[in-house]
């Protein structure tokens, strides 16, 4: 079953889509997929992460279309509004992506593709794909990582070892419901995914979306992840990539990163915001958002805006 994320408060609430429409993949499953701003205008697509949804790029979707771009997001399946499906894999994440795009844009159309945790991994899994190189015109990879997820999470704070990779495997391949959302599910999950300085306002944003994702399919993908092997999708992937991520990031730290940018073909270098964990659009909208309009300007329209800084 899929559901809608409750609404988040304020400046974090969702906008609502100009259109709405169904991608099918390969294997038939359905996808939810929202188009916003204008149609023609400068394309970006925005592939979320685990346990989340299309909520989660609320100020992405908000502020790219108030500068004029088109933003097309869609729910991985069994998130958000589309079905669970039986087919966990990365090769399924890839199938969706391409017929996220197929449904969308145009033939030949090229797009800016942003991916954040699992959506980073799905455009990794997905970068020798034909769909994929006939659209996609450059990549922003968000807190992500190619492999190792487990055994260089931080989420347990103890030293790198066996028994930290076994303590962690639990705890994210946990069956437990999460239950409503309450304060000490607020402060877990900040500990968890976002940095110390998080306003609160979006932690609870974060919250209402991790919470509404069904248990199976969290504990679905988690299997998935827990044995991710993406180097050789990194090496496929020759567009021109940034890579974004949080100093304070324990889910995946910064060391997957830095690794990301040193195997990338096409590499355009990392920045590391201080301070700030997983959740990076949500956490740094500002600056995420700004190195999506970079990567437009640069290699869809041809007319960049001032670069953001590295490290900022």
């Amino acid at each position: 079953m899929s559901r809608r994320t409750p609404a988040a408060p304020g400046a974090c609430a969702p906008p609502e889509p100009a259109r709405t429409l169904t991608a099918v993949s390969a294997d038939g499953a359905r996808l939810h997929v929202e188009a916003h701003g204008p149609e023609g205008a400068p394309a970006v697509v925005l592939a979320h992460g685990w346990t989340c949804s299309t909520a989660f790029w609320a100020a992405q979707i908000r502020d790219l279309v108030a500068a004029g771009h088109r933003v097309i997001a869609y729910d991985q399946r069994g998130h958000g509004r589309s079905p669970a499906s039986p087919v966990c894999t990365t090769e399924a994440l890839a199938d969706d992506l391409e017929a996220v795009l197929a449904a969308t844009l145009a033939p030949g159309e090229k797009a800016v593709i942003a991916g954040h945790s699992m959506g980073g991994m799905t455009v990794m899994a997905a970068a020798g794909r034909p769909g994929f190189r006939e659209h996609a015109a450059a990549v922003l990879l968000c807190s992500t990582g190619s492999s190792r997820l487990v055994a260089e999470s931080r989420v347990v704070p103890l030293r790198a070892g066996r028994v930290r990779t076994w303590l962690t495997g639990r705890v994210l391949g946990s069956r437990a419901p999460l239950g409503p959302v309450t304060p000490v599910a607020r402060s877990i999950l900040k500990y968890a995914t976002m940095g110390a300085g998080c306003a609160p306002d979006r932690v609870e944003a974060c919250a209402r979306i991790v919470h509404a994702c069904p248990r199976a399919v969290r504990h679905a993908w988690s299997k998935v992840l827990a044995t991710l092997d993406l180097d050789h999708g990194v090496r496929r992937l020759t567009v021109p990539t940034a890579v974004v991520c949080g100093t304070s990031d324990r889910l995946t730290p910064p060391v997957h990163a830095r690794a990301l940018a040193a195997a990338l073909p096409h590499s355009l270098g990392v920045t590391e915001l201080t301070g700030v964990g997983h959740m990076t659009p949500v956490e740094a909208p500002e600056t995420v958002t700004g190195r999506i309009r970079e990567l437009v300007g640069t290699y869809v329209t041809g007319a960049a805006p001032v670069r953001i800084k590295e490290g900022a």
